[in-house]
């Protein structure tokens, strides 16, 4: 692959953006790829805004991309996905979890929660929009929401070789490893037809 591809994980602090973007690049690294990551954490273990970007393809000259650069991005919370939304290429690709969690902001009133945001999205860009909590829950353990949306997102991920099952083996503690794969799983079965 010569082009270079972006990918976009947005959160809030807590919610696993990090083990997404972990489980992404030991993925790609052990396929080949040359990639680049940046984490911004803002005030993300006070249930602040979370990014991640990451880049790969042949050859990576930079970790951070622009507005309108991004191929694919995955939201950890409805709201997330729209505050971001104009890093997104027209074309690009949102995997969203149906999932409202209040941050920092709308908690102590600074923004009210927009209503709509699923459907604000839609109207712009391809989404594939799903319960990941729930989904989570019915595993039972809600906090592998990260994983499940990484097994959404792994199809419509354009990386030949990269063995997605083995990068959650490699990224999880093995205590966790079990209901990792099974909520990878889930992710994956909960967007065909979409």
């Amino acid at each position: 692959m010569k082009e270079t591809k972006n990918i976009l994980i947005v959160g809030v602090g807590g919610q696993g953006a990090i083990l997404i973007s972990k489980i992404l690049t030991n993925g790609l690294l052990a396929a080949g790829y040359d990639l680049k990551q940046s984490e911004v954490h803002g005030m993300a273990q006070r249930g602040g805004s979370v990014s991640t970007q990451v880049r790969y393809g042949e050859k990576v000259y930079g970790p951070v991309f622009g507005k309108g650069e991004a191929d694919l991005m995955i939201a950890l919370e409805k709201m997330e996905a729209l505050r971001y939304a104009e890093y997104l290429k027209p074309d690009g690709l949102a995997v969203i979890n149906d999932y409202e969690q209040e941050s920092l902001t709308t908690a102590t009133g600074l923004e009210t929660y927009p209503e709509g945001c699923l459907e604000a999205m839609k109207e712009k860009f391809r989404v594939l929009s799903l319960p990941a909590g729930e989904i989570a829950e019915s595993l039972g353990n809600a906090r592998c929401m990260n994983v499940v949306l990484f097994g959404a997102l792994a199809d419509s991920l354009d990386a030949p070789g990269a063995d997605w099952e083995e990068a959650v083996r490699q990224s999880v503690p093995p205590k966790f490893l079990e209901l990792n794969l099974k909520a990878f799983e889930a992710g994956r079965e909960a967007v065909k037809g979409q």
